[in-house]
């Protein structure tokens, strides 16, 4: 009983290390995949607001 409880000890401490790794690698990947959807979103945005842009002064030659 006391030596099956010393090997979940050791497995926890052995695993521990790897599981944090993970996640740390979890939420790194998660970050960088956010910021990269946001400035491809934040481009095609910008696209679409020069080509609205656009439109306006096409029909409104005055400006």
């Amino acid at each position: 009983m006391k030596m099956e409880k010393a090997f979940t000890l050791v497995q926890t401490v052995a695993v521990a290390p790897v599981f944090s790794a993970v996640s740390c690698w979890y939420l790194l990947s998660l970050t960088s995949r956010n910021s990269i959807l946001f400035r491809f979103g934040r481009e095609s945005a910008r696209k679409e607001l020069g080509s609205l842009i656009q439109d306006l002064r096409r029909q409104n030659p005055n400006s």
